[in-house]
């Protein structure tokens, strides 16, 4: 097989922190090839190098056998390197035909020829077996059918090496298995793929072969057929990790949260949260288990002061919180980890230590009326760091300069420590190596164990399944379902997250 992708000795360097270390990587033509390792272990700088977005200090780079210099994206481009950030760079009022289109636009005369792009859209789907309406609104198509847009813009421009980063991060189990799928189309057509994940279960499923990154250099090159997943996860984290959650007996203490007949009304006027009923109590971990989309995101906002309520009752150690104010709320008691760290979790602009005691700003000793405390708050926000291994060149450096996963942990440091009555943990460890998850998983026992309440909201069904006590399945604004752990397991799951039913005879049955 031809090497389309040489990069030898690359090294970049940051203030303070060397991000790729003489770094040695090939991708063959025709290969889906995984780049594994820890947050800011340097996978997604090396990528940024190949697509053009950083310069490296030192290194040389092959495309199809032939030296070349990447001085920007449209370079890349112009090579046939295509990237899918994490973070989508999607226009939101804009069309499907009209992101896709972007930057180089079919004209007739002096405008755009949006006919054109919309039958050009509606032929590479084709093409590539893509089902996406050319004519939607970006806002109002679902994560996955967003992750589709920006590979058939990677492909628009003839991109026959796609770069994906953490692309399964946002996907629900269904979506992930269609990516696969296109993945695997795309391959028999010659495209090559890098991925960048944290999930080892994927890199099994999806990859050729595996390079292993960790503190900025490759500790490791491995065929997948010839791995295996404690394997991976040793090599990546540089010791053994433990897979599995270790929990003791549920000690189900009083109620801590009771919510009764809770309506919430989404953007469009309609029922997001539906007639609501749920009880979290100390001791233990709630699951809600959902397909994105069915209310999770904004039954969580309400009950975290995010989004007023329309009707019924929300009580947080029997006092009344409907209707709050985010900050009241979490006086009464309860912490938050935010699905979207970058809209509700940090101010991406303000240094680790301003992020680290953000909602605790106000109290002491942080703050003497009028006077914010630096000194306390910089060693509140290094024992923080220590603690949960976020790895960072200082406590100085803006929040927005870390990697997805190190921003993660900062937050959940930063609600943990605040040592709520009731945690709400959405999606907590999104983006997070195995190391990190092994971390927070066990945090969050802990604090179940502390007798405190825990609401875990999860697309991820092993993380709901590893983690609660009991789970409940959100479909369409309502809870449909509340299972005990150990009457849940994932084909169960599945069906009432699909709109099904349980069979009381069989344990499950078919979606009506």
């Amino acid at each position: 097989m031809n090497k389309v992708i040489e990069m030898k000795g690359i090294t970049k360097v940051f203030p303070g922190t060397v991000a790729n270390d003489d770094v040695h990587f090939e991708l063959l033509k025709g290969e889906t090839h995984v780049l594994l390792g820890e947050n800011g272990a340097g996978k997604t700088t090396l990528m940024n190098i190949l697509y053009g977005l950083y310069q490296p200090e030192e290194g040389e780079i092959y495309v199809n056998g032939k030296p070349v210099k990447i001085n920007n994206p449209n370079d890349a481009i112009k090579l046939g390197i295509g990237m899918v950030h994490q973070h989508f760079m999607l226009v939101h009022n804009f069309t499907v035909a009209e992101n896709i289109v972007l930057g180089i636009e079919p004209r007739k005369g002096f405008e755009i020829d949006i006919h054109k792009a919309i039958n050009a859209v509606k032929e590479i789907s084709r093409k590539y077996g893509f089902d996406v309406n050319p004519n939607a609104i970006i806002d109002d198509i679902s994560v996955g059918q967003q992750q589709k847009v920006e590979i058939l813009k990677a492909l628009y421009r003839g991109a026959e090496i796609l770069i994906l980063d953490e692309p399964t991060a946002v996907l629900t189990p269904q979506e992930i298995e269609e990516l696969g799928a296109i993945i695997k189309k795309l391959k028999q057509e010659g495209k090559s793929f890098i991925l960048i994940t944290h999930k080892l279960k994927e890199v099994m499923k999806m990859s050729d072969r595996v390079t292993i990154i960790r503190r900025g250099k490759i500790t490791g090159v491995v065929k997948t057929a010839e791995t295996y997943i404690d394997e991976l996860a040793e090599l990546m984290v540089g010791r053994k990790v433990n897979l599995t959650v270790e929990k003791g007996i549920t000690r189900v203490g009083t109620p801590i949260l009771q919510i009764n007949n809770l309506v919430a009304i989404d953007q469009r006027g309609l029922p997001a949260v539906n007639d609501v009923n749920l009880t979290v109590n100390g001791g233990e971990i709630l699951g809600i288990a959902g397909v994105d989309g069915n209310g999770q995101s904004e039954l969580v906002e309400v009950l975290t002061g995010l989004r007023k309520p329309k009707s019924g009752t929300i009580r947080l150690k029997g006092k009344d919180i409907y209707g709050k104010s985010p900050r009241e709320i979490a006086e009464y008691g309860m912490g938050h980890i935010p699905e979207d760290r970058h809209k509700r979790g940090l101010i991406l602009s303000y240094s680790l230590f301003e992020n680290s005691v953000l909602g605790l700003h106000h109290r002491k000793p942080f703050s003497t009326g009028i006077r914010m405390n630096y000194k306390v708050i910089r060693n509140h926000c290094r024992r923080l760091i220590e603690e949960f291994d976020v790895r960072t060149p200082s406590d100085e450096v803006s929040a927005g300069s870390l990697s997805g996963g190190n921003q993660q942990k900062l937050i959940a440091a930063r609600e943990i420590f605040k040592d709520p009555e009731l945690l709400i943990a959405a999606q907590p460890t999104r983006g997070l190596d195995v190391g990190a998850i092994e971390y927070i998983h066990g945090r969050l026992v802990q604090e179940r164990d502390k007798g405190k309440g825990v609401l875990l909201v999860s697309l991820e069904l092993d993380e709901i399944l590893a983690l609660s006590d009991r789970i409940a399945v959100m479909y369409d604004g309502k809870i449909v379902k509340i299972l005990s752990r150990k009457d849940a397991d994932e084909k169960k799951l599945g069906i009432l997250m699909a709109g099904g039913v349980l069979d009381k005879e069989k344990g499950v049955n078919e979606v009506e």
